[in-house]
Protein backbone atom coordinates (compact mmCIF):
# COMPACT_ATOMS: atom_id res chain seq x y z
CA UNK A 1 0.00 0.00 0.00
CA UNK A 2 1.05 3.59 -0.65
CA UNK A 3 1.61 5.63 2.47
CA UNK A 4 -0.80 8.52 2.98
CA UNK A 5 -0.69 11.31 2.18
CA UNK A 6 0.30 11.08 -1.46
CA UNK A 7 3.56 12.89 -2.20
CA UNK A 8 3.68 14.79 -5.51
CA UNK A 9 6.48 16.83 -7.09
CA UNK A 10 4.95 19.37 -9.48
CA UNK A 11 7.64 20.40 -12.00
CA UNK A 12 6.86 23.54 -13.97
CA UNK A 13 8.52 26.42 -15.80
CA UNK A 14 6.00 28.99 -14.51
CA UNK A 15 4.07 29.65 -11.32
CA UNK A 16 2.01 32.77 -10.61
CA UNK A 17 2.51 35.25 -9.11
CA UNK A 18 6.29 34.71 -9.26
CA UNK A 19 6.56 34.11 -13.01
CA UNK A 20 3.80 33.83 -15.59
CA UNK A 21 3.46 34.16 -19.35
CA UNK A 22 0.07 32.46 -19.72
CA UNK A 23 -2.29 29.85 -18.36
CA UNK A 24 0.50 27.49 -17.25
CA UNK A 25 1.50 29.97 -14.55
CA UNK A 26 -2.06 30.14 -13.25
CA UNK A 27 -2.49 26.36 -13.25
CA UNK A 28 0.84 25.82 -11.49
CA UNK A 29 -0.28 28.09 -8.67
CA UNK A 30 -3.89 26.97 -8.34
CA UNK A 31 -3.76 23.19 -8.84
CA UNK A 32 -1.05 22.50 -6.20
CA UNK A 33 -2.94 24.68 -3.74
CA UNK A 34 -6.20 22.80 -4.42
CA UNK A 35 -4.39 19.46 -4.07
CA UNK A 36 -2.85 20.55 -0.79
CA UNK A 37 -6.30 21.46 0.50
CA UNK A 38 -7.30 17.87 -0.28
CA UNK A 39 -4.41 16.54 1.83
CA UNK A 40 -1.92 15.80 -0.96
CA UNK A 41 1.69 16.54 0.06
CA UNK A 42 2.62 18.51 -3.06
CA UNK A 43 5.80 20.51 -3.69
CA UNK A 44 6.46 22.75 -6.69
CA UNK A 45 9.81 22.67 -8.52
CA UNK A 46 10.51 25.96 -10.34
CA UNK A 47 13.63 27.46 -11.97
CA UNK A 48 15.29 30.34 -10.16
CA UNK A 49 14.46 33.13 -12.59
CA UNK A 50 15.28 36.68 -11.55
CA UNK A 51 11.77 37.52 -10.24
CA UNK A 52 11.70 34.25 -8.30
CA UNK A 53 15.03 35.04 -6.64
CA UNK A 54 13.88 38.60 -5.93
CA UNK A 55 10.82 37.22 -4.13
CA UNK A 56 13.02 34.88 -2.07
CA UNK A 57 15.28 37.72 -0.95
CA UNK A 58 12.34 39.33 0.83
CA UNK A 59 11.87 36.22 2.98
CA UNK A 60 13.94 34.99 5.91
CA UNK A 61 16.92 32.72 5.21
CA UNK A 62 15.65 29.98 2.87
CA UNK A 63 17.79 26.84 3.10
CA UNK A 64 19.90 26.00 0.03
CA UNK A 65 21.71 22.79 -0.94
CA UNK A 66 24.51 22.76 -3.55
CA UNK A 67 23.97 19.93 -5.99
CA UNK A 68 25.36 18.91 -9.40
CA UNK A 69 22.52 17.67 -11.63
CA UNK A 70 24.08 17.89 -15.10
CA UNK A 71 27.88 17.84 -15.30
CA UNK A 72 27.88 20.19 -18.30
CA UNK A 73 25.91 22.77 -16.35
CA UNK A 74 28.08 22.68 -13.24
CA UNK A 75 26.81 23.17 -9.72
CA UNK A 76 23.22 24.21 -9.00
CA UNK A 77 21.49 24.97 -5.72
CA UNK A 78 18.16 23.64 -4.51
CA UNK A 79 16.46 26.25 -2.35
CA UNK A 80 13.54 25.26 -0.12
CA UNK A 81 10.93 28.00 0.22
CA UNK A 82 7.18 28.57 0.02
CA UNK A 83 4.81 30.03 -2.54
CA UNK A 84 2.62 32.92 -1.36
CA UNK A 85 -0.18 30.34 -1.00
CA UNK A 86 1.91 28.38 1.51
CA UNK A 87 2.58 25.49 -0.89
CA UNK A 88 6.18 24.26 -0.43
CA UNK A 89 8.52 25.37 -3.21
CA UNK A 90 11.86 24.02 -4.40
CA UNK A 91 13.75 26.58 -6.49
CA UNK A 92 16.33 25.26 -8.94
CA UNK A 93 18.91 28.01 -8.61
CA UNK A 94 21.50 28.27 -11.38
CA UNK A 95 22.19 31.98 -12.00
CA UNK A 96 24.02 31.59 -15.33
CA UNK A 97 21.01 29.76 -16.78
CA UNK A 98 18.01 31.43 -15.14
CA UNK A 99 18.93 34.75 -13.48
CA UNK A 100 18.56 36.83 -16.66
CA UNK A 101 16.58 39.79 -17.95
CA UNK A 102 13.63 39.06 -20.22
CA UNK A 103 11.20 36.21 -19.74
CA UNK A 104 11.49 32.55 -18.84
CA UNK A 105 11.98 31.44 -22.46
CA UNK A 106 13.01 34.56 -24.38
CA UNK A 107 15.30 37.56 -24.05
CA UNK A 108 14.14 41.17 -23.92
CA UNK A 109 13.91 41.21 -27.72
CA UNK A 110 11.55 38.18 -27.67
CA UNK A 111 14.17 35.83 -29.15
CA UNK A 112 14.37 32.32 -27.68
CA UNK A 113 17.33 31.77 -25.39
CA UNK A 114 19.73 29.64 -27.48
CA UNK A 115 20.55 27.41 -24.49
CA UNK A 116 16.93 26.55 -23.68
CA UNK A 117 17.68 22.82 -24.17
CA UNK A 118 20.22 22.98 -21.35
CA UNK A 119 18.03 25.22 -19.18
CA UNK A 120 15.04 22.90 -19.37
CA UNK A 121 17.07 19.72 -19.61
CA UNK A 122 18.38 20.75 -16.20
CA UNK A 123 14.84 21.29 -14.89
CA UNK A 124 13.71 17.89 -16.22
CA UNK A 125 16.76 16.08 -14.82
CA UNK A 126 16.34 17.84 -11.45
CA UNK A 127 12.77 16.51 -11.23
CA UNK A 128 13.99 12.99 -12.01
CA UNK A 129 16.84 13.18 -9.47
CA UNK A 130 14.50 14.38 -6.72
CA UNK A 131 12.44 11.25 -7.36
CA UNK A 132 15.30 8.85 -6.62
CA UNK A 133 17.95 7.81 -4.14
CA UNK A 134 20.36 10.54 -5.23
CA UNK A 135 18.00 13.26 -4.00
CA UNK A 136 19.48 15.45 -1.26
CA UNK A 137 16.06 15.57 0.42
CA UNK A 138 14.53 12.97 2.74
CA UNK A 139 11.16 13.68 1.12
CA UNK A 140 10.55 11.51 -1.96
CA UNK A 141 7.56 11.85 -4.27
CA UNK A 142 5.22 9.04 -5.24
CA UNK A 143 4.46 10.93 -8.47
CA UNK A 144 6.31 13.53 -10.54
CA UNK A 145 3.84 15.74 -12.39
CA UNK A 146 5.50 17.31 -15.46
CA UNK A 147 4.00 20.26 -17.32
CA UNK A 148 4.52 21.08 -21.00
CA UNK A 149 7.80 20.58 -22.84
CA UNK A 150 9.94 22.40 -20.26
CA UNK A 151 9.88 19.46 -17.82
CA UNK A 152 8.76 16.77 -20.28
CA UNK A 153 12.17 15.08 -20.53
CA UNK A 154 11.82 13.97 -16.89
CA UNK A 155 10.04 10.66 -17.74
CA UNK A 156 12.84 9.87 -20.22
CA UNK A 157 15.45 10.44 -17.48
CA UNK A 158 13.43 8.20 -15.16
CA UNK A 159 13.32 5.44 -17.80
CA UNK A 160 17.01 5.76 -18.74
CA UNK A 161 18.34 5.42 -15.22
CA UNK A 162 18.71 9.14 -14.67
CA UNK A 163 17.09 8.66 -11.28
CA UNK A 164 18.68 5.64 -9.67
CA UNK A 165 16.49 3.80 -7.20
CA UNK A 166 13.28 5.54 -8.22
CA UNK A 167 9.91 3.79 -8.27
CA UNK A 168 8.22 7.15 -8.81
CA UNK A 169 5.32 7.37 -11.28
CA UNK A 170 5.14 10.18 -13.82
CA UNK A 171 2.29 12.28 -15.19
CA UNK A 172 2.74 14.45 -18.29
CA UNK A 173 0.28 17.31 -18.73
CA UNK A 174 -0.02 18.94 -22.15
CA UNK A 175 -1.13 22.54 -21.76
CA UNK A 176 -0.40 23.38 -25.40
CA UNK A 177 0.74 20.73 -27.88
CA UNK A 178 1.96 23.35 -30.33
CA UNK A 179 5.04 24.08 -28.21
CA UNK A 180 7.21 20.96 -28.41
CA UNK A 181 10.70 21.99 -27.26
CA UNK A 182 12.70 21.00 -30.33
CA UNK A 183 16.49 21.01 -30.45
CA UNK A 184 19.29 19.38 -32.41
CA UNK A 185 20.67 15.98 -31.51
CA UNK A 186 24.02 17.63 -30.70
CA UNK A 187 22.45 18.57 -27.35
CA UNK A 188 22.05 14.94 -26.25
CA UNK A 189 25.49 14.65 -24.68
CA UNK A 190 25.22 17.96 -22.89
CA UNK A 191 21.88 17.06 -21.31
CA UNK A 192 23.00 13.48 -20.61
CA UNK A 193 20.43 11.61 -22.67
CA UNK A 194 21.27 8.25 -24.25
CA UNK A 195 21.58 8.29 -28.03
CA UNK A 196 19.56 5.08 -28.22
CA UNK A 197 16.53 7.16 -27.21
CA UNK A 198 16.90 9.22 -30.39
CA UNK A 199 14.51 7.07 -32.45
CA UNK A 200 10.92 7.43 -33.69
CA UNK A 201 9.72 5.37 -30.71
CA UNK A 202 11.74 7.61 -28.38
CA UNK A 203 12.21 11.36 -28.48
CA UNK A 204 13.24 11.81 -32.12
CA UNK A 205 10.87 14.00 -34.15
CA UNK A 206 11.69 14.47 -37.85
CA UNK A 207 15.41 14.65 -37.13
CA UNK A 208 15.06 16.79 -34.00
CA UNK A 209 15.00 16.00 -30.31
CA UNK A 210 11.49 16.72 -28.99
CA UNK A 211 11.21 17.28 -25.26
CA UNK A 212 7.42 17.02 -25.44
CA UNK A 213 7.47 13.77 -27.40
CA UNK A 214 9.72 12.28 -24.71
CA UNK A 215 7.08 13.04 -22.10
CA UNK A 216 4.31 11.61 -24.26
CA UNK A 217 6.25 8.43 -24.96
CA UNK A 218 7.60 7.68 -21.50
CA UNK A 219 5.19 9.11 -18.90
CA UNK A 220 2.98 6.64 -17.03
CA UNK A 221 -0.05 8.83 -17.68
CA UNK A 222 -0.79 11.76 -19.99
CA UNK A 223 -3.33 14.43 -19.18
CA UNK A 224 -4.44 17.49 -21.00
CA UNK A 225 -6.50 20.44 -19.89
CA UNK A 226 -9.95 19.68 -21.31
CA UNK A 227 -11.82 16.61 -22.57
CA UNK A 228 -12.39 18.07 -26.04
CA UNK A 229 -8.72 18.97 -26.46
CA UNK A 230 -7.81 15.40 -25.48
CA UNK A 231 -9.87 14.20 -28.44
CA UNK A 232 -8.60 16.89 -30.83
CA UNK A 233 -4.89 16.18 -30.26
CA UNK A 234 -5.36 12.54 -31.28
CA UNK A 235 -6.29 13.65 -34.80
CA UNK A 236 -3.85 14.39 -37.61
CA UNK A 237 -5.20 17.94 -37.86
CA UNK A 238 -5.03 18.74 -34.14
CA UNK A 239 -2.05 16.58 -33.23
CA UNK A 240 0.64 18.93 -34.61
CA UNK A 241 2.62 15.94 -35.86
CA UNK A 242 2.11 13.97 -32.64
CA UNK A 243 -1.40 12.67 -33.28
CA UNK A 244 -0.11 9.17 -34.00
CA UNK A 245 1.90 9.07 -30.76
CA UNK A 246 -1.17 10.14 -28.81
CA UNK A 247 -3.43 7.65 -30.56
CA UNK A 248 -0.97 4.92 -29.67
CA UNK A 249 -1.10 6.01 -26.02
CA UNK A 250 -4.86 6.54 -25.98
CA UNK A 251 -5.35 4.32 -22.92
CA UNK A 252 -2.97 6.51 -20.88
CA UNK A 253 -4.52 9.83 -21.98
CA UNK A 254 -7.28 11.69 -20.12
CA UNK A 255 -8.67 15.22 -20.43
CA UNK A 256 -9.17 16.95 -17.07
CA UNK A 257 -10.70 20.41 -17.35
CA UNK A 258 -8.73 23.20 -15.68
CA UNK A 259 -10.40 25.25 -12.99
CA UNK A 260 -9.94 28.90 -12.09
CA UNK A 261 -9.15 30.73 -8.88
CA UNK A 262 -12.68 31.57 -7.77
CA UNK A 263 -11.33 33.67 -4.92
CA UNK A 264 -9.38 35.99 -7.18
CA UNK A 265 -12.08 36.04 -9.86
CA UNK A 266 -15.18 36.88 -7.86
CA UNK A 267 -17.12 40.07 -8.66
CA UNK A 268 -18.71 40.05 -5.21
CA UNK A 269 -15.30 40.48 -3.55
CA UNK A 270 -13.02 41.87 -6.28
CA UNK A 271 -11.09 44.90 -4.93
CA UNK A 272 -9.95 45.88 -8.44
CA UNK A 273 -13.32 46.78 -9.96
CA UNK A 274 -15.38 49.96 -9.71
CA UNK A 275 -18.34 48.35 -7.94
CA UNK A 276 -18.77 44.84 -6.61
CA UNK A 277 -21.81 42.79 -7.53
CA UNK A 278 -23.23 39.27 -7.68
CA UNK A 279 -25.97 37.55 -9.66
CA UNK A 280 -28.61 38.96 -7.28
CA UNK A 281 -27.35 42.52 -7.81
CA UNK A 282 -26.50 42.63 -11.50
CA UNK A 283 -27.63 46.22 -11.89
CA UNK A 284 -24.40 47.18 -10.13
CA UNK A 285 -22.47 45.79 -13.09
CA UNK A 286 -23.49 48.92 -15.03
CA UNK A 287 -21.23 51.07 -12.86
CA UNK A 288 -18.28 48.97 -14.04
CA UNK A 289 -19.30 49.50 -17.67
CA UNK A 290 -19.47 53.26 -17.14
CA UNK A 291 -16.05 53.27 -15.50
CA UNK A 292 -14.55 51.11 -18.26
CA UNK A 293 -15.90 53.34 -21.02
CA UNK A 294 -14.41 56.36 -19.28
CA UNK A 295 -11.04 54.64 -18.79
CA UNK A 296 -10.81 53.73 -22.49
CA UNK A 297 -12.22 57.02 -23.77
CA UNK A 298 -15.34 55.45 -25.26
CA UNK A 299 -18.64 57.26 -25.70
CA UNK A 300 -21.01 56.78 -22.77
CA UNK A 301 -23.71 54.78 -24.55
CA UNK A 302 -25.13 52.18 -22.16
CA UNK A 303 -27.87 51.18 -24.60
CA UNK A 304 -25.36 49.47 -26.90
CA UNK A 305 -23.30 46.45 -25.85
CA UNK A 306 -19.66 46.69 -24.87
CA UNK A 307 -17.59 43.77 -26.22
CA UNK A 308 -14.10 42.96 -24.98
CA UNK A 309 -10.93 41.03 -25.75
CA UNK A 310 -8.11 40.24 -23.29
CA UNK A 311 -5.62 38.03 -25.07
CA UNK A 312 -2.24 37.37 -26.52
CA UNK A 313 -2.47 39.08 -29.89
CA UNK A 314 -1.67 36.12 -32.13
CA UNK A 315 -3.42 34.24 -34.91
CA UNK A 316 -3.95 31.18 -32.68
CA UNK A 317 -6.32 33.31 -30.60
CA UNK A 318 -8.21 34.44 -33.71
CA UNK A 319 -7.26 38.08 -33.18
CA UNK A 320 -6.95 38.55 -36.95
CA UNK A 321 -10.63 37.57 -37.16
CA UNK A 322 -11.52 40.16 -34.51
CA UNK A 323 -9.59 42.80 -36.48
CA UNK A 324 -11.46 41.83 -39.64
CA UNK A 325 -14.94 42.11 -38.11
CA UNK A 326 -14.26 45.13 -35.84
CA UNK A 327 -15.49 47.77 -38.35
CA UNK A 328 -18.67 45.77 -38.93
CA UNK A 329 -19.21 45.50 -35.16
CA UNK A 330 -18.75 49.24 -34.74
CA UNK A 331 -21.45 49.76 -37.39
CA UNK A 332 -24.02 47.54 -35.64
CA UNK A 333 -23.35 49.49 -33.30
CA UNK A 334 -21.16 47.72 -30.75
CA UNK A 335 -18.30 49.16 -28.72
CA UNK A 336 -15.08 47.16 -28.44
CA UNK A 337 -12.18 47.30 -25.95
CA UNK A 338 -9.04 45.20 -26.38
CA UNK A 339 -6.08 44.52 -24.11
CA UNK A 340 -3.05 42.44 -25.02
CA UNK A 341 0.29 42.16 -26.74
CA UNK A 342 1.89 39.81 -29.20
CA UNK A 343 2.39 39.92 -32.95
CA UNK A 344 3.63 43.39 -33.91
CA UNK A 345 1.61 43.39 -37.12
CA UNK A 346 -1.60 42.67 -35.22
CA UNK A 347 -0.70 45.31 -32.62
CA UNK A 348 -0.38 47.93 -35.38
CA UNK A 349 -3.57 46.77 -37.07
CA UNK A 350 -5.61 47.02 -33.88
CA UNK A 351 -4.13 50.42 -33.02
CA UNK A 352 -5.16 51.60 -36.49
CA UNK A 353 -8.72 50.39 -35.93
CA UNK A 354 -8.91 52.32 -32.67
CA UNK A 355 -7.60 55.47 -34.37
CA UNK A 356 -10.18 55.20 -37.16
CA UNK A 357 -13.11 54.46 -34.82
CA UNK A 358 -12.76 56.87 -31.89
CA UNK A 359 -15.36 56.42 -29.20
CA UNK A 360 -16.28 52.97 -30.56
CA UNK A 361 -13.04 50.92 -30.52
CA UNK A 362 -10.22 51.27 -27.98
CA UNK A 363 -7.01 49.26 -27.66
CA UNK A 364 -4.31 49.06 -25.00
CA UNK A 365 -1.14 47.24 -26.02
CA UNK A 366 0.56 45.42 -23.15
CA UNK A 367 -0.79 43.47 -20.24
CA UNK A 368 -2.26 44.84 -17.03
CA UNK A 369 -3.71 42.30 -14.60
CA UNK A 370 -5.85 44.82 -12.74
CA UNK A 371 -7.25 46.20 -15.99
CA UNK A 372 -8.13 42.65 -17.05
CA UNK A 373 -10.38 42.45 -13.98
CA UNK A 374 -12.00 45.81 -14.80
CA UNK A 375 -12.64 44.67 -18.37
CA UNK A 376 -14.29 41.43 -17.23
CA UNK A 377 -16.50 43.40 -14.85
CA UNK A 378 -17.40 46.18 -17.29
CA UNK A 379 -17.94 44.35 -20.57
CA UNK A 380 -21.21 42.80 -21.70
CA UNK A 381 -19.64 40.13 -23.93
CA UNK A 382 -16.15 38.64 -24.29
CA UNK A 383 -14.71 37.44 -27.61
CA UNK A 384 -12.55 34.29 -27.85
CA UNK A 385 -12.52 33.14 -31.50
CA UNK A 386 -9.51 30.83 -31.02
CA UNK A 387 -8.38 28.53 -33.80
CA UNK A 388 -7.47 26.09 -31.05
CA UNK A 389 -7.71 26.49 -27.30
CA UNK A 390 -6.51 23.67 -25.02
CA UNK A 391 -8.58 25.00 -22.14
CA UNK A 392 -8.81 28.77 -21.90
CA UNK A 393 -9.57 30.64 -18.72
CA UNK A 394 -10.99 33.99 -19.76
CA UNK A 395 -14.25 32.39 -20.90
CA UNK A 396 -14.62 31.05 -17.34
CA UNK A 397 -13.63 34.37 -15.76
CA UNK A 398 -16.20 36.05 -18.01
CA UNK A 399 -19.03 33.78 -16.94
CA UNK A 400 -18.16 34.43 -13.28
CA UNK A 401 -18.61 38.14 -14.02
CA UNK A 402 -21.85 37.82 -16.01
CA UNK A 403 -19.97 38.77 -19.19
CA UNK A 404 -21.26 36.44 -21.87
CA UNK A 405 -18.55 34.71 -23.94
CA UNK A 406 -18.59 34.52 -27.72
CA UNK A 407 -16.32 31.57 -28.56
CA UNK A 408 -15.38 29.09 -31.26
CA UNK A 409 -16.32 25.48 -30.59
CA UNK A 410 -12.86 24.09 -29.86
CA UNK A 411 -10.96 22.60 -26.91
CA UNK A 412 -11.92 23.91 -23.50
CA UNK A 413 -14.15 26.58 -25.02
CA UNK A 414 -16.47 23.83 -26.25
CA UNK A 415 -16.43 22.24 -22.79
CA UNK A 416 -17.24 25.38 -20.80
CA UNK A 417 -19.61 27.57 -22.84
CA UNK A 418 -23.17 26.45 -23.62
CA UNK A 419 -24.48 28.01 -26.82
CA UNK A 420 -27.63 30.08 -26.74
CA UNK A 421 -30.15 28.07 -28.75
CA UNK A 422 -33.90 27.58 -28.56
CA UNK A 423 -33.38 24.38 -26.56
CA UNK A 424 -30.78 25.76 -24.13
CA UNK A 425 -32.87 28.87 -23.59
CA UNK A 426 -35.83 26.65 -22.76
CA UNK A 427 -33.91 24.51 -20.26
CA UNK A 428 -32.03 27.46 -18.77
CA UNK A 429 -28.52 26.15 -19.53
CA UNK A 430 -27.36 28.74 -22.10
CA UNK A 431 -24.34 30.80 -21.03
CA UNK A 432 -22.91 32.30 -24.24
CA UNK A 433 -22.62 32.19 -28.02
CA UNK A 434 -20.69 29.49 -29.89
CA UNK A 435 -19.70 29.23 -33.56
CA UNK A 436 -17.88 26.53 -35.50
CA UNK A 437 -15.73 27.73 -38.38
CA UNK A 438 -12.56 29.79 -37.77
CA UNK A 439 -13.74 32.45 -40.17
CA UNK A 440 -14.59 36.13 -39.83
CA UNK A 441 -18.16 35.70 -41.08
CA UNK A 442 -18.85 32.98 -38.49
CA UNK A 443 -17.47 35.17 -35.70
CA UNK A 444 -19.52 38.12 -36.91
CA UNK A 445 -22.71 36.04 -37.03
CA UNK A 446 -22.21 34.96 -33.40
CA UNK A 447 -21.49 38.55 -32.35
CA UNK A 448 -24.62 39.69 -34.18
CA UNK A 449 -26.67 37.09 -32.29
CA UNK A 450 -25.29 38.46 -29.04
CA UNK A 451 -25.97 42.05 -30.13
CA UNK A 452 -29.59 41.34 -31.05
CA UNK A 453 -30.34 39.50 -27.82
CA UNK A 454 -28.79 42.32 -25.78
CA UNK A 455 -30.80 44.94 -27.69
CA UNK A 456 -34.11 43.15 -28.16
CA UNK A 457 -34.53 40.93 -25.09
CA UNK A 458 -32.81 42.28 -21.97
CA UNK A 459 -34.76 39.89 -19.73
CA UNK A 460 -33.37 36.85 -21.54
CA UNK A 461 -29.89 38.42 -21.54
CA UNK A 462 -30.18 38.70 -17.76
CA UNK A 463 -31.18 35.02 -17.53
CA UNK A 464 -28.05 34.04 -19.45
CA UNK A 465 -25.93 36.16 -17.12
CA UNK A 466 -27.42 34.50 -14.05
CA UNK A 467 -26.93 31.02 -15.53
CA UNK A 468 -23.32 31.83 -16.42
CA UNK A 469 -22.57 33.18 -12.94
CA UNK A 470 -23.99 30.02 -11.37
CA UNK A 471 -21.44 27.75 -13.11
CA UNK A 472 -18.87 26.09 -10.82
CA UNK A 473 -15.41 26.49 -12.34
CA UNK A 474 -13.48 25.95 -9.12
CA UNK A 475 -10.45 23.67 -8.96
CA UNK A 476 -12.20 21.20 -6.63
CA UNK A 477 -13.38 18.77 -9.31
CA UNK A 478 -10.08 18.89 -11.20
CA UNK A 479 -8.00 18.35 -8.05
CA UNK A 480 -10.17 15.36 -7.14
CA UNK A 481 -9.55 13.80 -10.58
CA UNK A 482 -5.80 14.36 -10.28
CA UNK A 483 -5.71 12.92 -6.76
CA UNK A 484 -7.45 9.78 -8.01
CA UNK A 485 -5.00 9.50 -10.92
CA UNK A 486 -1.95 9.97 -8.68
CA UNK A 487 -3.27 7.38 -6.25
CA UNK A 488 -3.86 4.77 -8.96
CA UNK A 489 -0.39 5.32 -10.47
CA UNK A 490 1.37 5.22 -7.11
CA UNK A 491 -0.49 2.04 -6.14
CA UNK A 492 0.47 0.42 -9.43
CA UNK A 493 4.15 1.36 -8.98
CA UNK A 494 4.14 0.09 -5.41
CA UNK A 495 2.63 -3.24 -6.52
CA UNK A 496 5.25 -3.65 -9.26
CA UNK A 497 8.06 -2.85 -6.83
CA UNK A 498 6.69 -5.33 -4.28
CA UNK A 499 6.42 -8.07 -6.90
CA UNK A 500 10.01 -7.43 -8.01
CA UNK A 501 11.22 -8.09 -4.49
Amino acid sequence: MVDAPLRVLFATAECAPLVKTGGLGDVSAALPMALRQRGVDVRVLLPGYRPVLDALRSRPNPSARPFTILAHAGESRLIEAELPSGVPLVVLDHPSLYDRPGGPYQDEGRADWPDNPLRFGLLSKAAAVLAGDASPFDWKPDVVHCNDWHSAMCPAYLRSGGSAGSSCASVMTVHNLAHQGLCGSDWLGRIELPREGFTPVGFEFHGWVSFLKAGLQFADAITTVSPTYAREIQTDEGGVGLGGVLRARHAALVGILNGIDTGEWNPAQDPLIARRYDRDALDSKRANATALRAEFGLEERPAIPLFAVVSRLVDQKGIDLVAEVAPRLAALPVQLVMLGEGDSGLERRLAGLAASHPGRIAVQIGFDAALAHRIEAGADAFLMPSRFEPCGMNQMYSQRYGTLPVVRRTGGLADTVIDCTRQTLADGSATGFVFDEPEADALYAACERAFRLFRDDPATWRKLQIAAMARDFSWDASACRYEELYGALAQRKASVAAAAH
